[in-house]
């Protein structure tokens, strides 16, 4: 029987970050032909954006070689995920993407005193609200081993001295999603704003912190712009 005086945990959200590649040839496809593919991939899209799962639309087109949009998906289980993946690739369209990047985690409260859980520009919480941004930033991040050999108090003064400095930054939004046991990193961080300059800022900003010393890896970092599902589509070609 459940404990009445303990408060239930809000359910564990699984979010994914999958970055798509459209191959040349779908590109010399007739223009009529890729209409059909276009409008067919948005109503895939638009149906599954829906109670069981939220899927955000973002273009990456022109802004790295490796992948022209990204789906930012979060839902509650693997099943459907993996549900909503299958459909889309099932189109017409899915028959000439490759996923050049994907990244996998979990939402989940922070061991740590953030210091501020009542702000919701940190997403500290086992969940996130995404979306309302023009720019988001996506990169996985792992730490050494030697971070987690050290004493809880030593590691609490170190974070708190990286959140402290995280909060100059008013204007951008942090969401954290833990990938370690289930990705091969540790937790991918997906920063939200109208305004890039403050995420070059930022970055700049952290490296100056201790923090920085115990990163083994925080790339690739992929830059996004935020368009609704059919605008995205459309810049595809």
């Amino acid at each position: 029987m459940a404990d009445p005086g303990k408060q239930s945990s809000p359910r564990r959200q699984i979010v994914n970050f999958a970055f798509f590649k459209v191959l040349p040839e779908w590109r010399r496809l007739s223009i009529a032909e890729r209409r059909e593919h276009k409008d067919e991939a948005a109503r895939v899209l638009l149906r599954w954006d829906c109670e069981d799962m939220r899927v955000l639309t973002y273009t990456t087109a022109g802004l790295r070689g490796d992948c022209d949009f990204m789906l930012w998906r979060i839902s509650y289980s693997l099943e459907c995920l993996n549900a909503a993946h299958s459909d889309f690739m099932k189109t017409r369209l899915g028959g000439y993407l490759e996923v050049t990047h994907s990244f996998l985690g979990m939402t989940r409260r922070s061991q740590y005193l953030i210091g501020h859980e009542r702000d919701e520009r940190q997403a500290s919480h086992s969940y996130i609200k995404p979306g309302g941004s023009k720019y988001l930033v996506v990169y996985p991040f792992s730490k050494t081993r030697e971070w987690y050999l050290r004493p809880f108090e030593e590691r609490q003064r170190v974070v708190t001295e990286q959140i402290k400095a995280a909060e100059e930054f008013r204007r951008v939004r942090m969401n954290t999603v833990y990938s370690i046991g289930v990705d091969d990193n540790e937790f991918v961080i997906a920063l939200e704003t109208d305004y890039l300059e403050d995420v070059v800022d930022m970055a700049m900003r952290l490296r100056e912190v201790e923090n920085s010393l115990h990163i083994l890896k925080d790339v690739p970092r992929l830059a996004c712009m935020a368009v609704p599902t059919e605008q995205m589509l459309e810049r595809l070609g």
